[in-house]
C-alpha cells in the first residue's frame, strides 16, 4: 500500500507511459510482473498501476524505503530486461520523488 506523508524518507517513482491505441493493458502485464519481481529486493515499499479513461496512458507508482534502495529497484529491473521491455510498449517519462505536501479530507 503506498505510504503518502511528506518527511518520511521515502522515495516515490512516477513513471508515466504514453502508449499506442490498445497499448494499456499489455504494459499494465508488464509492469504488474516487474512490480512482482521488485517485491522480493530489500528496500521495495509498494506499486500501483493506473490507466487514463482515454486508454492513452499508464502510470505506475512505486515507493522505496530511500534512494539507495530505489536505485538499486531501478538496476535490478534494468538487469533482469524489464526497462528494454517496457519500451516495446510505449514512451516512458519516468522521475523520482519526495513528497512535499498532502491533503487530507
Amino acid at each position: 500500500m503506498p505510504f503518502i506523508r511528506t518527511d518520511a524518507g521515502i522515495v516515490t517513482q512516477i513513471n508515466t507511459s504514453t502508449v499506442p491505441e490498445g497499448g494499456q493493458q499489455p504494459l499494465i502485464e508488464l509492469l504488474r510482473e516487474a512490480a512482482e519481481f521488485a517485491s522480493t529486493i530489500p528496500g521495495w515499499r509498494s506499486a500501483s498501476l493506473h490507466r487514463s479513461l482515454d486508454g492513452t496512458r499508464v502510470v505506475n507508482y512505486a515507493q522505496s524505503d530511500s534512494l539507495d534502495a530505489a536505485l538499486q529497484v531501478i538496476e535490478r529491473l534494468r538487469a533482469a530486461g524489464f526497462l528494454d521491455r517496457n519500451a516495446e510498449y510505449g514512451q516512458a517519462h519516468p522521475g523520482l520523488y519526495d513528497v512535499v505536501f498532502t491533503l487530507e479530507r
